[in-house]
């Protein structure tokens, strides 16, 4: 049976941490572990599962919880609370309702402090994994027979009912993902006509009805072109000598969003190398089951921008078209031969160099998946034997959850978001005679989990930008700066900063307090909006080279309303507080953060959400904010209409919901 463990590090030699692995979350398979009753549970919730999965695609994360409650022996003491049409709902009735919620969330607390959980969805990141372990030759090792069970589990849990896999679990199908998944079930040892539910033949019918995996979007593409079953020559150019540019040019790497540069950094390189896996006769095989023609006589340059309309959701200008194919005949023909094939050594060399800086920065888990997979696989081709290599194979168990619906690949983790979130919603009940124990643990956590330095040596250089201070989405460890995880974290240490600490332990030092506040301050633009990971600034034009047709909005780093009414909250608390601390410069964040609501909200009152779904909840968090800095429904227009908004949108049951197609539609969708 699967086991969930905490802050543990293992024995593999090739791993290393900055915290003694506090909030690491990795699963393990124990033969011997459970009770024959135990495993008819967790068998139980897989089949309900499946029988359910065209009705509720998410999992319910089920297994950890399952586990923690057993080995905890919890058992919930507070009485149910049921309050029937028109009854009133007393005081008491909520209080008791609360502390029952209260109790039941503090026995999900992990031993290090942290609540652990799923942080996936999207359906593009366990098969690339698969195919580099399979490039590699370390599949059977990584991944075992019990792992491979569970990965099945999960492509045929999400695979839809027309025979193709969507973007995310709750997404219509699209060629990227449905090529992907359909390549991943064969390497895993599922024929061409296998796969439960006939998955094969029903995935590989959508591909060739929807015109073949030509079709297939860029960063597609690159993954068909690294195992043979694409053409590089058919793919957008991604020279490595862009890792060169001087830093004086409008186009250059510091000015791309972190994550969508992190993912260019490694592919540039395996695009230069024009690195193709061995030819296997699994690999032949695929060449016929996804191409609708014969694989030799595919034009592969008229194919470069083709892209399935399912995929198309940032259609590209014709010119920017021309402006790739531009880019690659005028520097593949040269850049491929002597004596200009210099050039491309030094782009690959300096390309490397950037990589193992990242690599090492963030102890080989890097800023996520995507990134990390690629970076795994450009170690491997730069030397298989190598220590780079091995390090970046000790940390996948980091990206491994495991629920209901099987082996899916996280992002990485949320531990720092959520514990910051939970422990907010348990100081605001007030209770803290009860849950202390849990207060303790997660400022233990807090407390252990902050970025206590910038990156290595001169880190500007290498396009980092300072993170002490800071916490990450997720663990220490990884490393990366997030403006309202750092937010969230500074208002739960300010808050239980003022608490007794033989309830919750010792206060963090106002000296990192201030770290915190520094990396807050630095990342407020002009407009007055807060960017996620880095500055913002870079000129709007340049989404316009954008060359992923599957997102929007990802080629530059931008303000976002979540991130704003995080900080907003955060400083408020900091200055009442520590009024002597940059007060001046505080003041006029929250100034400019409030007109920056102000100006970008839309005309029926609402703000559009980029890290949730997505009018309701990015509202939320700007009225948070602006409640934060004072305002109130009598004296500003904006929490006005944004209140009137909400009321608009509430549900004849009287809550609140939105389908994830508001996103997409850029308007609210119930």
């Amino acid at each position: 049976m699967w086991r969930l463990k905490v802050a543990d590090g293992g024995n593999d030699p090739y791993i290393y941490s900055t915290n003694n692995f506090v909030g690491r979350q990795t699963w393990e398979f124990d033969p011997h572990y459970g009770t024959p009753e135990e495993r008819a549970e967790v068998e139980a919730a897989r089949e309900n599962f499946w029988k359910n999965r065209y009705k509720v695609k998410p999992s319910s994360d089920l297994l950890w919880r399952m586990q923690f409650l057993r080995e905890k022996r919890f058992k919930q003491t507070i009485r149910q609370v049921k309050v029937e049409n028109e009854e009133e709902i007393t005081y008491e009735t909520a209080t008791t309702a609360m502390r029952r919620a209260a109790h039941f969330f503090s026995a999900m607390q992990a031993s290090d402090g942290h609540w652990p959980g799923e942080n996936a969805g999207p359906l593009f990141l366990l098969p690339p994994l698969v195919m580099c372990l399979y490039i590699t030759g370390h599949l059977e090792t990584v991944f075992p027979g019990e792992y491979r069970k569970e990965m099945l589990r999960f492509i045929y849990c999400h695979q839809n009912e027309d025979g193709g896999w969507g973007l995310h679990v709750e997404a219509h199908s699209n060629m990227h993902c449905t090529v992907l998944n359909y390549i991943c079930l064969r390497i895993l040892g599922e024929g061409p006509d296998g796969g439960k539910d006939n998955a094969c033949s029903r995935g590989r019918k959508w591909i060739l009805d929807h015109g073949g995996a030509v079709s297939i979007p860029t960063w597609g593409k690159a993954w068909l072109s690294i195992l043979g079953l694409f053409d590089w020559a058919g793919c957008k150019s991604m020279p490595p000598e862009f890792w060169m540019l001087p830093s004086f040019l409008p186009l250059r790497p510091a000015k791309i969003w972190c994550n969508f540069r992190l993912v260019y950094m490694p592919m540039s390189y395996l695009y230069g190398k024009r690195f193709v896996a061995p030819i296997s006769p699994l690999i032949l095989q695929l060449r016929e089951e996804l191409h609708t023609q014969p694989y030799n006589e595919i034009n592969w340059k008229k194919v470069r921008h083709l892209c399935a309309k399912e995929d198309l959701y940032f259609p590209h200008l014709l010119i920017q078209d021309l402006v790739w194919d531009s880019v690659y005949i005028f520097t593949e023909p040269f850049l491929t031969r002597w004596p200009f094939n210099k050039l491309r050594e030094k782009g690959l060399e300096i390309t490397m160099k950037h990589i193992h800086y990242e690599d090492e920065n963030s102890r080989y888990i890097n800023i996520a998946c995507v990134e990390k997979v690629l970076c795994m696989l450009a170690c491997w081709v730069e030397d298989p034997f190598g220590d780079y290599f091995k390090k970046h194979l000790a940390r996948l168990p980091d990206f491994i959850w495991i629920g209901e619906d099987g082996i899916k690949m996280q992002t990485f983790g949320s531990q720092l978001w959520d514990t910051s979130l939970g422990l907010e919603a348990l100081l605001a009940c007030q209770i803290t005679d009860e849950i202390g124990p849990t207060l303790m643990a997660g400022h233990d956590y807090l407390n252990k989990s902050q970025v206590r330095d910038n990156p290595s040596g001169d880190f500007r250089s290498m396009y980092r930008h300072i993170c002490k201070g800071s916490w990450t989405f997720s663990d220490q460890d990884q490393g990366w700066q997030v403006s309202d995880c750092t937010a969230e974290g500074l208002k739960c240490c300010l808050l239980l900063s003022v608490m007794p600490p033989e309830i919750v332990g010792e206060k963090i030092k106002t000296e990192r307090l201030c770290d915190a506040i520094n990396v807050l301050l630095s990342l407020q633009s002009k407009n007055g909006g807060i960017s996620g990971w880095e500055p913002a600034g870079t000129s709007k034009w340049l989404e316009l080279l954008n060359p992923s047709e599957l997102f929007e909005d990802v080629f530059i780093e931008q303000e976002y309303v979540e991130c704003t009414a995080s900080a907003i909250d955060a400083l408020v608390l900091f200055k009442k507080l520590h009024p002597g601390h940059r007060k001046q410069e505080i003041e006029n964040f929250i100034t400019k953060a409030v007109q920056y609501f102000e100006d970008i909200q839309r005309p029926d009152g609402s703000w559009y959400g980029n890290w949730g779904i997505c009018f309701t909840y990015a509202t939320w968090f700007a009225l948070r904010g602006l409640a934060a800095a004072g305002k109130t429904y009598h004296d500003c227009l904006a929490v006005r209409k944004a209140a009137d908004f909400l009321l608009k949108l509430q549900l004849d049951d009287g809550g609140w919901g939105e389908s994830y197609l508001s996103c997409l539609a850029k308007r609210s969708k119930t």
